[in-house]
């Protein structure tokens, strides 16, 4: 127990002010996520341990909560204003992005990340600066494992953690023994490189932070705390220990495989900041509207104009003040945004869909990649929320999966950095410039004028469109099965027509393989009938199929498992068909339609 007796002498905070210096300052970031009765006492007891002993201040992280933790923490920062600086997140964004908005917010030359609920003592800190200044350490992390620690643990978790550090011992090759235990001390260095790199955004969120600053050189070391679980439940589910298992797999294939972190070179926001002009288009207002405005309203990047396009000026809607509303008439989505285009007032156009909400630093991450001239567009992953229906969040699940969408699930799921020649208009960001000399989007094609659109800015004008995870909206999804499947027929039939118009991005295999499937399932049944030797083997594909459908679906519960695939199947039998008739259809309909909004289900 030598550094808990250490820590009690009375200059034990004599390597924190050594460490910091005289310039120095600790930003102690705090996520807290429904803590209300606690937040406040938490963030106070934080302020008694440091006041007076070292230059410090409190960044306490309200994740969305909707139990009035983000009053209290108003109320501590009214008390303290001098060292409580609270950023309030007005959805929840999962604790790398708490994190994350934490760091944004914070000005320490050390960080120390401590979680809100306190169940880790912060009186130990000291021996965190022990530990750095005698290893010479750029990263000190609490361990449950270290022998002075002091922890109260249930059994079932303490085995939960030895199994995952095995794992991650042997993926990732970390130097440690413990890597969630939620109090972590940093240089400010090492933090940012590592938070300016990373990609997972919950669950493996603290393996990828020590991966990515272990790789670049940053020496990683660990100390003792006291840890009080209590009562608590916590969060060792089936589907999170599922998740965190993909999340770690993920993160050793980026780092071991693809050596993808040293690759990404982070850039600057543009000085000056450029303005964004927003384009919202849509039949009418919704409550999918509303959502959406209000992502624009918390956004963190803030020189931007919001234009909205519907059918009619519905008075009745209360419009924010800073919205400019464009009444259309009945057009079609590309007709509109065209609209959009020509009034817009920035140097960047922001394509979004009504149905999509983005998340609170969707334009700061976006802007920065115009730095570069020869980026003319970035865009992102279209999420499936949390929140949507059980069938909608089915029909996503169907969207996310590898034998759906191959290799362009990054459009559903957050994948690493890349570039791309074919983003869906939902989330998308274009230069003004680009635009207007490309005569904005065709209007003959619906849906499919965004493929048109992202194949000219990068085949004709030579331009790279960039795709980053954290670029990311929240795009709801239409239910299985009905909506679903018309919404998939529609993609299949103008891709399968853009094949012979617009090769350059529709002429891959992989749009091809459902065709493929539905030609042999029906040619196979004929032959089937005719021969018995062929039957024998086309029920053993068959079989295969089914079998590979099932396993790639899997789930823990069992109906959405079983209705996951079912869509999957549907999903290739309808691609594959409407694939074929607009791969042998002359054109394609061009009757003027209604907007396809979710609400019309």
């Amino acid at each position: 127990m030598g550094m808990y007796n250490k820590a009690q002498q009375p200059d034990d905070w004599k390597s924190a002010q050594e460490c910091l210096g005289p310039d120095g300052l600790l930003s102690v970031v705090m996520p807290c996520y429904r803590l209300a009765g606690r937040a406040g006492a938490n963030v106070e007891t934080v302020c008694r341990l440091l006041g007076k002993r070292i230059r410090f201040e409190v960044v306490p992280v309200d994740d969305g909560s909707d139990d009035g933790t983000d009053a209290e923490l108003r109320q501590v920062a009214d008390e303290h204003p001098d060292v409580v600086r609270p950023v309030l997140l007005a959805l929840n964004s999962g604790k790398g992005g708490a994190l994350r908005a934490g760091l944004q917010h914070s000005r320490g030359t050390h960080v120390l990340l401590l979680d809100g609920d306190l169940d880790l003592n912060p009186a130990v800190l000291p021996c965190f600066f022990d530990v750095m200044q005698l290893q010479q350490a750029d990263i000190v992390i609490g361990s449950k494992r270290h022998r002075d620690s002091e922890i109260d643990y249930p059994f079932s978790r303490r085995v939960a953690s030895a199994v995952y550090y095995g794992l991650v011992s042997l993926l990732v090759g970390l130097p440690v023994t413990d890597t969630q235990t939620g109090m972590k001390l940093f240089r400010r260095e090492a933090l940012q490189w590592s938070f300016d790199r990373m990609l997972v955004k919950h669950f493996a969120f603290d393996v990828e932070l020590l991966a990515v600053a272990h790789e670049h050189g940053y020496r990683v070391a660990e100390a003792p705390i006291r840890m009080q679980f209590g009562n608590k439940t916590g969060s060792l589910t089936l589907s999170n220990v599922r998740k965190v298992m993909i999340d770690t797999l993920a993160i050793f294939y980026r780092l071991r495989v693809l050596r993808y972190y040293q690759s990404v070179e982070p850039l600057p926001l543009p000085s000056p900041p450029p303005l964004v002009s927003v384009i919202i288009a849509c039949p009418a207002p919704s409550a999918y509207l509303t959502e959406c405005l209000a992502g624009l309203a918390a956004q963190t990047y803030h020189n931007f104009e919001a234009i909205v396009l519907p059918d009619e000026a519905a008075p009745s809607y209360p419009w924010p003040a800073d919205v400019r509303v464009i009444p259309t008439g009945h057009l079609r989505p590309a007709a509109k945004r065209n609209l959009g285009i020509a009034a817009a007032r920035g140097t960047i156009v922001a394509f979004l869909d009504d149905d999509a909400r983005p998340v609170r630093d969707w334009l700061e991450h976006a802007v920065k990649y115009f730095s570069r001239d020869d980026v003319g567009g970035v865009g992102g992953p279209g999420i499936t929320p949390a929140n949507d229906p059980w069938m909608a969040m089915a029909g996503g699940r169907v969207y996310a999966n590898r034998l759906v969408s191959g290799s362009y699930r990054y459009r559903y799921l957050a994948d690493r950095i890349r570039t791309s020649d074919d983003l869906p208009s939902c989330n998308l960001m274009i230069r003004t410039d680009l635009l207007r000399q490309l005569g904005g989007f065709r209007t003959d094609f619906w849906p499919g004028e965004d493929t048109i659109l992202c194949a000219d800015v990068v085949h004709r004008l030579g331009k790279r469109i960039v795709y980053d995870p954290w670029v990311a909206v929240e795009h709801h999804r239409r239910s299985l099965f009905l909506p679903h499947l018309r919404q998939i027929g529609r993609y299949a039939l103008h891709r399968g027509y853009f094949v012979r118009r617009f090769p350059s991005t529709s002429l891959r295999l992989s749009y091809m393989v459902p065709t493929l499937f539905v030609m042999g399932l029906v040619l196979g049944a004929a032959m089937a009938a005719i021969w018995p030797l062929v039957r024998a083997w086309y029920l053993a594909c068959v079989a295969v199929y089914l079998a590979v459908t099932l396993l790639a679906t899997i789930h823990y519960r069992l109906l959405l498992w079983l209705v996951t695939w079912l869509g999957v199947i549907a999903t290739h039998i309808v691609y594959g068909f409407r694939f074929l008739q607009g791969l042998c259809a002359r054109r394609m309909p061009c009757e003027i339609q209604r907007f396809d909004h979710p609400s019309e289900k």
